[in-house]
């Protein structure tokens, strides 16, 4: 904010992507730690003497825990800001690692992964936030995109490196070794992050009791902010499911597949993942108009793919179909990303981080809904996997179905508040008070951040351009 209150797009530069990048290596520690179950199932199944089941929980726990936290998350953020929030959590998922590491018994590895998941939720909210207050709107998108794939570089970093250091050297130096890496991140975190740039201070918003229910009430009441949680529902569990769970199951003993061969597919899904990450986020920051067609495009070509493989007759899929349908997966993340360029230009910048949380449950309620609901069919059905991956059609569809009733609100609302941008932006209005004026000109565009205001100048056929949360 300036002096008389008006919010200006930050400047960027390099002292954002210093401070930005600060936040993101606090991610990229947060999601190697989040991953690192997922290379060593057999060795805790064997340390603490559990079954499949039992194995499966520690998963579906994290998850739980994740996606509850989401809206605290959120809450905390526009309350406490960025670096308290993250700090905490870089201290709570690094605990945790070092639990799970140490502990002697089932139940205390339990714990230790909640709260690792704990921390764990408090980091993406909080990079989403830093790249809102250091970068102009316009690197929104990217921003945003890039974040994610770095989070993906850290899901790599456990399968290639933790996993031999896993088999070479032990459960505890692994596991206790790794977490020195949530140390050596909290140093700059604690000494040189800063929540914005000098002269770009927020608003200062009464608390009160009614902080809480005001930022989830006034959230959740614009359609962009619904439309952008049910986008993040759709697009990203059916990756997140292969990935976290059931895709070596399903690769190993549906489809005959040796190990190997099913681990370099999972690793397709992650190195697609970072692809199409950037190309979606260059097209998005490029022309906002293209983020439906690429959302339902994804889902659509995502549910085709699924349907291909489980109709296929014979005991195993083509492997071309296969490579396929783990380079459409690849793209589900990047999609999910979606979700947030539509809540941010509908939320001003001091509820952000609700909208964030608000949008970033989605997809982990979509994910724990169909981990459960395979795992039941496939104890139904004998493992049949055909019958149990149905399940994602039935998410898909409900997913898609809010999506289409919402799009048309959520979108002429963003139409509505830039015609009062630019009315705003006419030569007789100072250009650095086109927020204020565009507030002043439509009573519906004072919930919607000002520098959407600028960031839409580049492309006048797009509705406004978002700041990350």
């Amino acid at each position: 904010m300036s002096g008389n209150g008006v919010f200006r797009d930050p400047p960027g530069g390099r002292k954002a992507v210093a401070v930005w990048s600060i936040g993101v290596a606090v991610y990229f520690v947060a999601v190697i730690f989040r991953t690192s179950l997922g290379v060593a199932g057999l060795e805790a199944a064997d340390r603490f003497h559990v079954n499949a089941s039992a194995l499966s929980t520690f998963s579906i726990l994290q998850l739980l825990v994740y996606a509850g936290m989401q809206v605290p998350v959120g809450l905390m953020v526009d309350r406490l800001g960025t670096k308290k929030v993250l700090t905490l959590g870089a201290v709570l998922f690094t605990a945790g690692q070092i639990g799970f590491a140490l502990a002697p018994s089932y139940g205390m590895a339990l714990a230790a992964r909640a709260l690792l998941g704990c921390g764990d939720a408090m980091t993406f909210i909080s990079v989403l936030r830093l790249g809102t207050r250091w970068f102009p709107a316009r690197r929104g998108p990217l921003t945003a995109q890039l974040a994610g794939l770095v989070g993906m570089a850290g899901n790599l970093v456990s399968t290639l490196v933790l996993a031999p250091v896993l088999h070479g050297v032990g459960w505890v130096p692994a596991f206790a070794g790794s977490a020195v890496a949530g140390l050596v991140v909290l140093v700059p975190l604690v000494l040189f992050l800063k929540d914005h740039p000098e002269g770009h201070e927020p608003a200062v918003r009464a608390g009160g009791g009614g902080f809480v229910r005001r930022q989830i009430r006034d959230s959740w009441r614009e359609p962009g902010t619904r439309l952008g949680l049910w986008v993040h529902f759709t697009t990203q569990f059916p990756a997140m499911v292969f990935l976290l769970l059931w895709g070596m199951p399903f690769l190993v003993e549906d489809q005959g597949l040796p190990r190997t061969t099913a681990a370099g597919l999972l690793t397709l899904v992650v190195a697609s993942n970072m692809g199409f990450g950037l190309l979606y986020g260059q097209l998005i920051g490029r022309r906002q108009s293209a983020r439906i067609p690429l959302a339902l495009g994804t889902i659509g070509l995502t549910a085709l793919l699924w349907a291909a493989t489980l109709a296929h007759r014979g005991p195993q899929a083509p492997m071309w179909l296969l490579v396929t349908l783990c380079v459409v997966l690849g793209t589900c993340g990047p999609a999910s990303m979606i979700g947030f360029d539509f809540a941010r230009p509908a939320n001003p910048p001091d509820r952000q981080g609700t909208a964030s949380g608000i949008t970033n449950m989605g997809g982990f309620l979509a994910s724990m809904t169909t981990l459960l609901a395979i795992g039941l069919l496939l104890d139904a059905t004998g493992d049949d996997y055909r019958i149990a991956f149905s399940s994602v059609f039935v998410v898909e569809l409900l997913g898609l179905s809010q999506i289409l009733r919402l799009r048309r609100r959520a979108l002429d609302r963003e139409r509505t508040r830039l015609a009062a941008a630019r009315a705003a932006s006419a030569p007789s209005a100072p250009s650095a008070s086109v927020a204020s004026a565009a507030s002043v000109a439509s009573p519906a565009s004072a919930s919607a951040p000002a520098s959407a205001a600028s960031a839409a100048a580049a492309d006048p056929a797009d509705s406004p351009r978002p700041a990350p949360a």
